[in-house]
């Protein structure tokens, strides 16, 4: 393992704890304690996670303490959370449609899913859920070890990289995660990254925090 990277996952894993703590000291949105059983919400996510790679593990969804509220009302809150220019990128992509697994779940997390029903080239599937401290830095880390860029913007701790599709020559597929205050936004994506997609749902969702610089020149969301 190389020194920058050795440091990338130190740094990772003290940002994660630090955001523990304060979790620790925080109400809960709505009023509530937790998301509910967390045994129970992991199961309910790995049943039926809409991801345009099917290989990939879904982010551990289940009870935590956070101050963050999530988007309600979907499908609208899909678009609530994005901007007029992010939006003009996904004009006349369909959202949620039927089959493709959009909505809230069980768990309560929210899943919003762009694209043609049926289409696997070409879709964008992101889920926003409350995640449990520990299980979120664990799985933080493994992403850091299978080769995730992840670094500490905006408050909290992002995580991201992209791939060639398998058998699809020039389709590019990737996963971005950004993971704060017991929130998760997991996007997974082939052939549709619109630019500023993942800054929008963290502008909307902590509007205090500013923007800072993405470290890498990698077309993701």
């Amino acid at each position: 393992m190389t020194a920058p990277r050795r440091l990338a996952l130190a740094l990772l894993v003290g940002a994660v704890g630090a955001i523990a703590v304060l979790s620790g000291c925080s109400g809960a949105p709505d009023g509530a304690a937790t998301t509910g059983d967390a045994g129970a919400a992991t199961s309910a996510a790995s049943s039926a996670t809409p991801a345009p790679q099917a290989t990939i593990a879904p982010f551990p969804i289940g009870a935590s303490t956070s101050t963050t509220p999530l988007p309600a009302d979907l499908p609208q809150g899909c678009r609530d959370i994005l901007t007029g220019s992010v939006l003009a990128q996904l004009e006349g992509v369909p959202l949620n449609a039927e089959g493709m697994g959009g909505g809230i779940r069980p768990d309560s997390s929210r899943v919003c899913v762009w694209g043609e029903p049926g289409a696997v080239a070409t879709r964008l599937v992101t889920v926003i859920g409350y995640s449990p401290e520990r299980e979120a830095r664990d799985a933080l880390y493994e992403l850091g070890n299978e080769g995730y860029t992840c670094y500490e913007p905006d408050g909290g701790i992002r995580c991201e990289k992209t791939w060639e599709h398998p058998t699809l020559p020039g389709v590019t597929e990737g996963r971005t995660l950004f993971y704060r205050d017991g929130v998760i936004v997991d996007t997974q994506y082939t052939n549709l990254a619109p630019k500023g997609y993942t800054a929008a749902i963290i502008d909307y969702l902590w509007p205090a925090v500013p923007r800072t610089a993405t470290p890498t020149a990698a077309p993701t969301p």
